[in-house]
């Protein structure tokens, strides 16, 4: 079952069972997707939507923007609108998958700089294009760029 169809399947039994706040956030997932959608298709892209990799990459950014958010009405003492934020994540997370720890992330890195022959900083492009391409949703980038660095600097 593709990420889609997962969503969806989730919307409905969250239609069925009344929840009001898991319903809210997975329409707006539902809601992300298509405008991914949209956006490809006015490009002149692939009629059959975005795909699974492209909806993980719009959870990953719904996750982040959330963590932001959440932090933001922390600070700012509105505890409230920081659960609401904390709820939503924890029903974004459920369909991504689970993310590397740091030891695995730093055998991923590894790896990747032994496949690509990595020697100098200049690499560093290609080796994060091959962490993208196997971790997509899984590995933090924001993070994983520092490691690289420092093991190829």
């Amino acid at each position: 079952m593709d990420m889609r169809d997962r969503v969806n399947a989730a919307l409905k039994d969250a239609m069925r069972s009344k929840e009001a706040d898991r319903l809210s956030t997975l329409r707006l997932i539902n809601a992300a997707i298509k405008d991914k959608d949209i956006a490809a298709r006015g490009s002149g892209d692939d009629d059959a939507g975005v795909s699974n990799g492209d909806i993980l990459a719009i959870m990953g950014r719904m996750v982040k923007q959330r963590q932001e958010s959440a932090r933001a009405y922390e600070e700012g003492g509105r505890l409230e609108l920081a659960e609401k934020e904390l709820s939503e994540i924890k029903i974004i997370e459920e369909f991504l998958p689970k993310q590397l720890s740091e030891d695995e992330a730093a055998k991923a890195i590894d790896a990747a700089i032994a496949e690509v022959g990595a020697d100098s900083i200049r690499d560093m492009g290609k080796v994060m294009g091959v962490l993208k391409g196997k971790f997509t949703g899984r590995m933090d980038f924001g993070k994983a760029g520092p490691m690289v660095k420092d093991r190829l600097g």
